[in-house]
């Protein structure tokens, strides 16, 4: 590559990353706490599910239940099981019968507890898990998805610029680390390690990503152009819809028995897991049961299937999921495993947490690297006091993310399940007031020091409230069956013993200058 190209790579990768730094920070972290949502949400919630996929609850009493609140003649149900938690979601559509019950006559979106029976609203059973997950995404902010979106995408575009401009030293500066050389070498050699570690893990989540989250965009000319603007008929072709079924009006004098159907098809095909009831005209003569569900990732990588029952309990349809998956259902679901790592248990769910944080790493070094590039003496004073302003309020927003998350798991054990109103507001505020501290402070190594500091007390504080509030202790919570309360605890004082350790380097002077 001669220098001209060179330079303009460099300087794309360069603004790239500096605009997109703090978005892609704020990704990384809060998706790298994201692999273990589930544990979070079972850990704040004390409970201890079957870590499988498949629903586990007993159906006619769940819909005897959900039909005595809500009427269910002539709506469309669905009884899904999203994540390994013992709450599933229900999804109700308005009834077809022209003279419902009024209590039908709604659609409805809540949580059914899969014991207990008991039913909450989204916000009600928001959780830190939840919020965390959400927020990697940006979902708590107007249009969040599509700046996720092309985040992701711009994030793809500063990663091929810099392969380009890293590609002939890429290997042999690998394995180059130089801690005790100025500030600038440290931080790039830290840049281009890390960099090249994360490098496929970066790669398959800004593909994926930028699928995720801008894909209505680019769905929407084949929408116009091949389906006439159907939505219901587009998304039943890639798989997200059901078909419709002409509503007869006959009510049946009983519904079939729902709890043999679902032996009946998970005794199909070996290890079959059900992790979705769909019941269209429920209570109809023209009803119809569908079973949705897979076998076991360690079985086949993709290998969903499904069962449609009639209203006489006889099979209509049966989709094989070892034969019967279409090539737009396997596209799909390996970019869904691809990007929640869901694939293989605990292990690449760790590697991917590191992974993550050290895309963290990743930003931060390039923002120092940014800054101590252009802390010249040759450069005019007001020039470097905006570039440290810049790289101070990148540092003031990104840092604190860690202790205030800390502080968060605290919070959600002393006052437990308090809704998403009370986590947006603590989460937020709390964040705003440290990144408004650390600014007008003005003080990068206390920044980082005092993030540390805290996360390093409270990471340690974490377990032990835990145990007081729920006797789930670290050492004994395997014994009881609460595998998510000890990975949780043990994963916070792992992170508070990393970042004591960062204290007690960053009281050692590194670098010789600048």
């Amino acid at each position: 590559m001669d220098n001209r190209n060179y330079n303009v790579f460099f300087h794309l990768h360069t603004v790239s990353g500096i605009v997109i730094s703090v978005l892609v920070y704020v990704i990384f972290f809060a998706g790298s706490f994201s692999f273990f949502r589930d544990d979070i949400v079972n850990w704040e919630r004390n409970e201890s599910p079957n870590t499988s996929d498949a629903i586990h609850t007993d159906y006619d009493l769940a819909l005897r239940r959900l039909d005595s609140a809500h009427a269910l003649y002539g709506r469309e149900v669905e009884i899904r099981r999203f994540f390994a938690e013992e709450n599933l979601g229900v999804s109700l559509e308005p009834s077809k019968d022209t003279v419902a019950n009024p209590k039908g006559k709604a659609g409805a979106f809540f949580y059914y507890h899969s014991k207990t029976g008991k039913t909450q609203t989204y916000e009600d059973s928001y959780t830190l898990g939840e919020f965390l997950y959400r927020l990697h995404f940006f979902a708590q902010v107007p249009t969040g998805y599509y700046l996720s979106g092309f985040t992701a995408l711009f994030l793809l575009f500063a990663l091929l610029t810099g392969i380009l401009i890293h590609w002939k030293k890429i290997i042999s500066n690998f394995f180059v680390f130089r801690p005790k050389e100025k500030l600038k070498t440290l931080w790039t050699d830290a840049h281009t390690a890390l960099g090249v570690i994360g490098l496929p893990f970066q790669l398959v989540y800004a593909i994926t990503g930028a699928f995720f989250m801008i894909k209505a965009l680019l769905i929407a000319p084949n929408l116009v152009a091949f389906f006439d603007n159907d939505q219901k008929k587009f998304y039943e072709t890639l798989g997200y819809g059901h078909a419709s079924v002409p509503f007869a009006g006959e009510k049946l004098a009983k519904w079939p028995s729902f709890g043999p159907l679902a032996a009946s098809v998970e005794q199909r095909w070996k290890g079959f897991q059900i992790t979705e009831l769909h019941i269209v005209n429920f209570g109809d003569r023209s009803m119809q049961v569908t079973f949705e569900g897979s076998i076991p990732k360690t079985e086949k990588f993709v290998g969903r299937g499904a069962v449609t029952f009639d209203a006489n309990g006889r099979e209509l349809r049966v989709e094989n999921p070892y034969r019967g998956v279409s090539y737009v259902e396997t596209v799909k679901d390996v970019l869904y495993r691809l990007h929640y790592g869901d694939y293989a248990g605990y292990g690449l769910r760790l590697v991917s947490f590191l992974m993550g944080l050290s895309g963290c790493v990743v930003v931060l070094s390039g923002v120092m690297i940014w800054l101590t590039a252009r802390n010249k003496k040759k450069l005019p004073e007001a020039k470097r006091r905006f570039n440290e302003r810049v790289a101070r309020v990148y540092l003031a927003i990104c840092l604190p993310m860690l202790p205030v998350t800390a502080l968060a798991f605290v919070i959600v054990k002393l006052f437990p399940m308090r809704g998403a109103a009370f986590l947006y507001t603590f989460y937020f505020l709390t964040w705003l007031a440290a990144a408004i501290f650390f600014i007008w402070k003005a003080d990068n190594r206390f920044t980082n020091r005092a993030s540390l500091v805290v996360t390093t007390v409270l990471g340690a504080v974490i377990p032990l409230i835990d145990g007081l509030t729920t006797g789930n202790w670290l050492w004994t919570s395997v014994a009881t069956g609460h595998v998510q309360s000890f990975v949780v605890d043990l994963l916070w004082w792992v992170l508070a013993v990393v970042a004591g350790y960062g204290v007690w380097r960053s009281g050692k002077k590194v670098g010789s200058g600048q």
